[in-house]
């Protein structure tokens, strides 16, 4: 299949080397009972406790496709413009690894369920694209543990069977933030749409980068996976670790090794856990416990008609509907809580740019400062639409608007009207009095009347700022900068 035109890669050179990354994401799929079985998926359970007889693979079971996972890939083939397999074939992935007792992992090989499909973002102001190749099904291993044995490991296996999503993209990210952004947006879309909670520290959003540097122009180097990084601060300091390494490496001579290797956060190092295995490694074959995954065009429809306003649908109806631009429109939708906020503050304000840009400027520095949602800001969308309200009929100057929302924020008001008469804020239109205030002020500064007289724009700015002060902040600017320039013509 085709996939997206995107603009030509931006390389931004690390001591004269092109950095190349592709990501693998694992998604945990958030269905009550496993891909296979219908043990429980809950997280937290004692060890142990929810790993049935099918996850095992124990003698006399069978594996038995959980629906709601087919129709949560479905989900994400659509919020990505992928094409949805009609037909898709399970593999069984063999490796040896305690928490795999089994000794492999059903997965999909050389049909996915999800096939194409791109990812769109901002990094910078820019708009960004990175290209999907593939998002399968799979199901998850056990757990290892290591922390609570004594020069042991203990095994948990309530997560083997667990449903995945594994999206894989085309080696189309150049540099750490952009794969920090590439990563935010996956992880937006996913829990926009509600197929995966995005839980990161509990390993239901897992990220693996695939790194690898070279000289501009010259072949695609060797790459090093960077497996199971569960935040995105780790995420870029494992990157930009790992693009100095291998850059070192090859500047003192050495070859970079495939492998796979992890991240320790206490050092800021990678270190290599194991070489890197090629798919002959795995020696897929078809499942033969399990038939194709069929597919057909009127299930695709239904989970289309049944599915919320994806975020860029909603972006494209925020820049038609309300005239926003298209970055204000993409910041706006980074949640549905967020998108909700904004909806309902310009709906009743009736000012959506104003609405936009207090949003994204003064809401959400406070927001990053106390690093709350905005589910639990202090001003609610109302307050906010009362406090633009003012500013845009006049009422109250910005700078006032600023202090209302000051007040509100700290809880000393509940409305912006009740702040407004409560601390005298209310904005001076009446063209005789502020004329009285202009004439005062000119007076008083006769050689900066001159200066304007001769063109100097420094003196004005300067009347205006004494003729505020003199009204004590309360004079209409616009109404003072009007007046100020018919009376010194």
């Amino acid at each position: 299949m085709s996939t997206p035109a995107t603009k030509p890669v931006k390389s931004l050179l690390v001591r004269g080397y092109e950095v190349v990354i592709g990501f693998e994401t694992h998604a945990q799929l958030s269905t009550r009972s496993k891909i296979f079985s219908r043990a429980a998926t809950a997280f937290g359970a004692e060890p142990n406790t929810q790993a049935c007889a099918v996850d095992l693979a124990l003698p006399g079971t069978l594996p038995v496709m959980n629906r709601g996972a087919v129709e949560r890939a479905i989900e994400f083939g659509l919020a990505v413009g992928s094409h949805i397999a009609p037909r898709s074939i399970f593999a069984r992935k063999n490796y040896f690894y305690p928490d795999l007792p089994k000794g492999y992992q059903i997965s999909q090989f050389e049909i996915p369920v999800v096939q194409g499909g791109a990812v769109d973002f901002y990094l910078d102001d820019e708009k960004r694209t990175v290209r999907l190749v593939r998002a399968h099904l799979e199901e998850d291993a056990g757990k290892s543990l290591h922390e609570d044995f004594i020069g042991q490991s203990g095994i948990d296996l309530n997560r083997a069977g667990t449903p995945l999503l594994e999206i894989v993209t085309e080696p189309d990210i150049r540099s750490s933030a952009e794969a920090v952004a590439y990563a935010k947006e996956l992880h937006k879309i996913v829990t926009w749409i509600g197929i995966c909670d995005g839980n990161m520290q509990e390993g239901s959003f897992r990220c693996d980068a695939n790194v690898s540097v070279r000289k501009p122009g010259a072949a695609l180097g060797t790459r090093r996976e960077i497996k199971n990084l569960n935040s995105f601060k780790f995420m870029q300091q494992a990157i930009d670790f790992e693009i100095q390494w291998q850059i070192d490496e090859i500047e003192d001579g050495r070859a970079i090794q495939q492998a796979t290797v992890l991240f320790d956060p206490d050092s800021g190092e990678t270190r290599a856990m194991r070489t890197k295995e090629d798919a002959a490694d795995y020696r897929y074959f078809p499942d033969p416990d399990l038939p194709p995954l069929v597919i057909e065009p009127e299930w695709i429809e239904r989970v289309r008609s049944e599915m919320a306003e994806l975020p860029r649908v909603m972006a494209q109806r925020f820049v038609a509907d309300y005239g926003l631009p298209e970055y204000d429109a993409t910041t706006l939708t980074q949640s549905k809580a967020m998108a909700a906020y904004f909806e309902a503050v310009a709906r009743s304000s009736g000012q959506p740019k104003l609405a936009s840009n207090w949003i994204m400027g003064e809401v959400s520095r406070r927001l990053n400062a106390s690093e709350t949602a905005i589910e639990q800001a202090a001003v609610s969308a109302a307050q906010l639409a009362g406090v633009i309200t003012r500013i845009a009929d006049g009422t109250i100057s910005n700078n006032a608007g600023r202090q209302v929302f000051e007040a509100l924020w700290s809880g000393q008001g509940a409305t912006a009207d009740a702040v407004i008469e409560a601390r005298g804020l209310r904005q001076i239109s009446d063209a005789g009095a502020i004329e009285r205030i202009v004439d005062e002020v000119m007076a008083a500064n006769p050689d900066n009347v001159a200066q304007v007289k001769a063109g100097k724009d420094k003196a004005f700015n300067a009347l205006v700022g004494q003729i505020m002060k003199a009204s004590k902040g309360k004079a209409n600017p616009q109404q003072v900068n009007e007046l100020l320039r018919k009376k010194i013509a």
